[in-house]
């Protein structure tokens, strides 16, 4: 199969071309207008077909043109075509490939706005209607820690069942902190200047955030189906910005021209939201900060409420940083549920037993870390779409159900001032 690369914006168009895949032809097509965004794919792409170790072997044929997604339906030069780049303009053109009967890998998010839920559908429908596969790129599901996570979450000697929880005591609480400035395959991120355009990229919780919204569904309703209409319920959102400075614009974007109070930039990236899935209230907060800490980078913490034990990532100075997963029992249970998860980690992990609570140890060989995951991604998508019918009906209900939640969540985040 070939593939098509469509105006790549965002680096994670590069990072699915970190590895080489035995279903593609090393040539490549590509379709953008002429920018510094496409020109960054390039050097990246050059990047990994030039090191020393591992080195890829694409071969890219360019289309430079402002006219770049007709000349890709005239062309037809590929099967497959990646989305990753400017997100308020995303799902109209996937529509519109979906229709002319190409396979869609596309970035998160596919909409930034609740109003575009119809058009979510229009594409999940069309893609049902051609036998075409519509796939989002959830690399957070590969995270080891989050995959242990839902394994123990459902096992009910050790989690019991989900607690429901209250407004004041949530069943579920997850945090996911990004940072502008960071290193991506070893190279100083650049970002263009519309990622901090909120009605371009997005905010938060209906961009980054849509991994952690997935993450709790898929976590405590594995392979199940939702009614977004019926099973959540979307209770509050709030938002409030991350304050850069002129020489911090300058330094991620080389330069560009945003509008700054007092020398100050904005950035409204920042959300909050509480919602109930099918009953159990679930609470996060999705932020960006400037830059991680020497050591540390990302961070992903969540909490599971069960009614044997809370099953917990934690990733703070404790953990160096690192997510670790820890089982707390309750105290009424906790010889029972030590018992089971030790049955569980047998042959497979070591527990290391603290102060009324446990911790999983995990093998640094299963730690493969977030770049590596978008190659796994890439794997599961090619599968099924050398498998005709063999995607799962529940994808369909978890990608409405999250970009349900996300997108009205920033909704009533712009109105809760």
């Amino acid at each position: 199969m070939r593939l098509i690369v469509l105006d790549p914006g965002h680096f994670h168009a590069t990072l699915l071309q970190k590895e080489m895949y035995v279903e593609l032809d090393p040539r490549v097509t590509v379709y953008a207008p002429l920018g510094a965004e496409v020109i960054e794919y390039l050097r990246r792409v050059w990047l990994f077909n030039s090191r020393a170790d591992n080195a890829t072997r694409w071969e890219i044929d360019v289309h430079l043109s402002e006219r770049f997604v007709d000349e890709l339906l005239r062309d037809r030069a590929g099967e497959i075509v990646v989305f990753a780049g400017k997100n308020n303009v995303k799902i109209e053109r996937m529509i519109t490939t979906i229709s002319a009967g190409l396979h869609c890998l596309s970035d998160k998010p596919w909409i930034i706005r609740a109003s575009d839920m119809t058009k979510l559908e229009q594409a999940l429908d069309a893609a049902e209607q051609r036998g075409i596969i519509a796939y989002d790129i959830m690399t957070e599901r590969y995270e080891v820690t989050s995959e242990l996570q839902r394994e123990l979450v459902n096992v009910p000697e050790i989690f019991g069942e989900a607690v429901k929880g209250d407004p004041a005591h949530p069943g579920v609480y997850a945090r996911s902190v990004h940072n502008v400035m960071k290193t991506v395959a070893g190279v100083p991120l650049r970002r263009p200047w519309w990622f901090f355009d909120v009605e371009i990229q997005g905010e938060g919780l209906s961009d980054v955030g849509t991994h952690v919204v997935d993450l709790v569904q898929w976590t405590l309703f594995p392979d199940q189906q939702f009614d977004y209409r019926h099973d959540i319920q979307v209770l509050e959102g709030r938002r409030w910005p991350l304050v850069l400075t002129k020489e911090q614009l300058d330094m991620v974007t080389g330069g560009c021209d945003l509008p700054l109070v007092d020398g100050k930039f904005e950035y409204y990236c920042n959300n909050f939201v509480h919602y109930t899935l099918r009953g159990i209230h679930v609470k996060m907060d999705i932020s960006w900060d400037w830059e991680a800490p020497p050591g540390a980078g990302d961070i992903y913490e969540a909490t599971f409420r069960g009614t044997r034990s809370n099953i917990e990532i934690r990733q703070g100075a404790t953990e160096a940083h690192v997510p670790e997963l820890y089982v707390v029992p309750q105290l009424q249970v906790r010889d029972e549920v030590f018992a089971a998860l030790q049955k569980w980690a047998a042959g497979r992990f070591r527990i290391q037993h603290l102060a009324g609570e446990a911790r999983v140890i995990i093998p640094q060989e299963m730690r493969v870390g977030h770049e590596a995951h978008f190659a796994q991604v890439a794997r599961r998508f090619l599968g099924y779409v050398g498998q005709p019918g063999s995607l799962p009906a529940w994808e369909r209900s978890f990608m409405l159900a999250k970009y349900y939640v996300s997108t009205l969540g920033v909704e009533l985040g712009r109105q809760n001032r």
